[in-house]
């Protein structure tokens, strides 16, 4: 009986025994990737430095110094915290000087498009096209248009797609801009000249006119402000950087966009495109404010008493237009008036 019991303790702790030592060999199964690479491999490891010696001779990282840390907050790998990780947990080895700071490292090369762009258009294209989420659709699209950016050319035959639809007589992207800003300050001037059918007294129409030829000839003097749009002017002249980026200027009631909304129509069709959807917005309204000013500042002095340079600048400059992205445009009142002491000219006010 005694030997008997002998035997059977002795199989009861070698089992126990194997039982502790196959707990203790569980392998891990990650990620991992190195810094420089974003294409990831499994590995199985009992332990971290176990993990350490594969991944370095897997990656071709040194393993003196070597270190792991999360893919996606960049917190540094202990023995313990190794063996608590769930399967298939994303890692970055890191060679003795390299840190990781979490998944933001790979939005900052994402940001870098002059590295690497070719691939990373190829990429989002390849995930596009097998793609069903409309929120992922919509990212990888995003994330297309502004990889595909050809700002940096100018004249028609270096960019045929970004001309497709334009008129064959603009060659460059700066001329057709120029001509845009124009089109719509002219468009400013079609309303102005258009509310003269709304004045009903004879002789104060005649006024009104008078005025509204005046600030024609002042536009066609300044070239309708086109400068406001072409990239080719100087800095103090234009809207955007010299490679073409345009940024909103915030709300009316803004002092700048909290959303930091930009655009480079120069950089591909479909941005030329949604340009047009930005606005050159009036803080003090044009159609409820400053031509109804106008129109009653000459019901009490001729147009020559009057401060056309001061409405010039509202209607048609910088000093009271502001581009704003289309979220941006608050088409409700402004409730800003027109300041009674730059209405008329010096010493002709009531």
């Amino acid at each position: 009986m005694h030997r008997f019991f002998c035997v059977f303790l002795y199989i009861g702790l070698h089992r126990r025994k194997g039982a502790m030592f196959g707990l203790q060999r569980k392998k891990q199964i990650v990620k991992i990737r190195s810094l420089n690479d974003t294409k990831k491999y499994g590995v199985a490891a009992t332990s971290l430095k176990e993990l350490l010696k594969k991944g370095s001779k897997l990656l071709q990282v040194p393993l003196v110094g070597s270190h792991i840390s999360l893919y996606e907050d960049g917190t540094e790998l202990t023995e313990d915290y190794f063996r608590s990780l769930p399967d298939n947990a994303e890692l970055v080895l890191l060679a003795m000087d390299e840190r990781w700071n979490g998944f933001v490292c790979d939005i900052g090369r994402l940001l870098d498009t002059d590295r690497n762009s070719d691939l990373l258009i190829d990429a989002a294209k390849w995930l596009l096209s097998d793609e069903r989420s409309p929120k992922r659709r919509r990212l990888l699209g995003d994330l297309l248009l502004h990889l595909k950016d050809s700002s940096e050319t100018e004249n028609r035959e270096d960019d045929e797609d970004w001309f497709q639809g334009i008129d064959d007589r603009f060659k460059t992207k700066s001329a057709y801009m120029k001509y845009n800003c124009e089109s719509r300050i002219r468009g400013y001037m079609k309303e102005v000249h258009s509310y003269a059918q709304t004045i009903q007294k004879p002789k104060l129409k005649d006024e009104y006119k008078k005025t509204a030829e005046c600030l024609v000839m002042q536009l066609k003097s300044d070239k309708y402000n086109g400068c406001y749009f072409n990239r080719k002017e100087k800095e103090q002249n234009r809207l955007c950087t010299q490679e073409g980026w345009f940024s909103c200027q915030g709300a009316f009631d803004h002092d700048e966009c909290k959303s930091l909304h930009s655009i480079n129509p120069y950089g591909n069709r479909e941005s030329r495109i949604l340009f047009s959807t930005w606005n050159l917005d009036h803080g003090i309204e044009k159609k409820r404010t400053v031509i109804p000013t106008l129109v009653e500042a000459l019901q009490k002095h001729k147009s020559t008493n009057i401060n056309l340079d001061y409405f010039y600048k509202l209607l048609f400059t910088r000093e009271n237009l502001k581009l704003v992205h289309i979220v941006c445009h608050k088409k409700g009142a402004h409730d800003l008036l027109c300041d009674k002491r730059k209405i008329y000219k010096q010493g002709k006010r009531k």
